[in-house]
């Protein structure tokens, strides 16, 4: 196993925001997930109704300890205030619901790509990608798990916008309320690595205003891409920053219309799109996206700081995470040897978070990377979920988070 961890290992230093693949070996069994390209296709008219209204739902097979799984087509609303369709998966585990209902996670996933085929709900090994799944069926939770929006359904997918992310996140939960036999309580947290990092960070901004019905217990993130600007400024010299640089610059441009050509040189292009149109599911992809990212190591962009140069500098401000209403409790966890989303930043995240009122319990691993930390903190993670279920006092860590 040590061998076998070094090797991925040294693939995830290739990688970017969140790998998904990373888990397939994490014990339940592997199963085709692939849906039929038509269960995410609508015609406009569909898209229309209230967020987290399910518009079509289909079993799947392979969840973990007897639970039942679906994959689902539900309304959300887009960037620009559209309706939209999402896809995602909602597991729900065996056996009868406690009286109260059962309390949903909402897991929001890692960078998994850009483009419709990247969905996880289409992935061969979804129920692995889920990190922490095993624990929370154990728990009795109800997993609520989207693709995000441009994921499955009809792309581009807004990559690292973070509201977008939020929507899709909170419309889930909803979605889970229509399930028969769900049984959902009003009450969820929400849990997300990298990516999924900020979709939760986003969700814990967004969700008293935007889902009132719904009891927000806790959010639980590692690694979280909180702050766009010094990551792409920071790493912009590293494999993964420009992994990470090329597909939110390939995204933005469609989502917003930002202009691509003015920061990236034109013979950069070729490795920018190439990027944007891969997949992110398994080891393999990352080894294959190493060599594709390979020729933006001698020419990519042509501005020096692109975060000074408008509208991206904007739209990176508008994506970062901002503080979350002190009353709702906040799980981070950070792997100290992470090189993609640095200890420093999610550091000063914190004392954000903690000067703000928030009770933070923030645990930094010693020796993990930055696509191991979702895996290697799930237990963490779903054993601080259950005391917020359960109505314990939240751990702070705010009087010895570095300052």
């Amino acid at each position: 196993m040590t061998h076998r961890r070094g090797k991925i290992a040294t693939a995830v230093a290739l990688c970017v925001l969140g790998i998904a693949g990373l888990s397939m070996w994490s014990g339940a069994g592997m199963h085709d997930a692939h849906a039929d390209a038509a269960f995410y296709s609508i015609d406009d008219a569909q898209a229309n109704g209230a967020p987290g209204s399910i518009i079509r739902v289909e079993p799947m097979d392979g969840a973990p300890l007897g639970a039942s799984a679906y994959r689902v087509l539900y309304r959300s609303i887009g960037v620009h205030g559209e309706p939209i369709a999402v896809s995602g998966v909602i597991v729900i585990p065996a056996g009868p619901a406690p009286a109260s209902g059962r309390p949903v996670v909402a897991w929001a996933h890692p960078t998994t790509g850009v483009v419709p085929r990247c969905a996880p709900s289409e992935a061969r090994f979804v129920f692995q990608t889920m990190m922490g799944l095993r624990d929370m069926v154990r728990h009795g939770y109800i997993v609520a798990a989207t693709d995000y929006p441009g994921l499955g359904t009809a792309g581009p997918h807004p990559y690292l916008v973070g509201a977008s992310e939020a929507h899709a996140v909170i419309d889930i939960v909803r979605a889970a309320h229509e399930l028969p036999g769900a049984d959902a309580s009003a009450d969820y947290a929400v849990w997300g690595h990298s990516q999924g990092g900020q979709a939760a960070l986003f969700t814990g901004m967004l969700s008293k205003r935007y889902a009132p019905a719904l009891n927000l217990v806790g959010v639980a993130a590692a690694a979280p891409a909180a702050d766009l600007k010094t990551l792409l400024r920071d790493d912009a010299d590293t494999d993964g920053g420009r992994n990470v640089t090329a597909m939110t610059l390939w995204s933005w441009q469609r989502v917003f219309g930002a202009p691509i050509d003015q920061v990236v040189e034109p013979a950069a292009m070729p490795a920018v799109d190439a990027l944007s149109n891969e997949c992110i599911e398994s080891p393999l992809d990352m080894v294959e996206r190493n060599y594709s990212q390979r020729p933006l190591r001698q020419q990519f962009l042509s501005v020096k700081d692109i975060t000074t140069i408008e509208p991206w500098k904007s739209l990176l401000e508008q994506n970062e995470a901002g503080t979350l209403p002190p009353e709702l409790p906040v799980f981070i966890a950070q792997g100290a040897a992470d090189r993609l989303v640095l200890p420093a930043v999610t550091q000063a995240y914190v004392q954000r978070l903690c000067e703000a009122g928030s009770r933070v319990d923030y645990v930094e691993l010693p020796g993990v990377h930055h696509g191991f930390i979702g895996s290697d903190s799930a237990v963490q993670a779903v054993d601080w979920m259950a005391d917020r279920f359960e109505g314990k006092p939240a751990p702070d860590s705010c009087a010895r988070a570095p300052r």
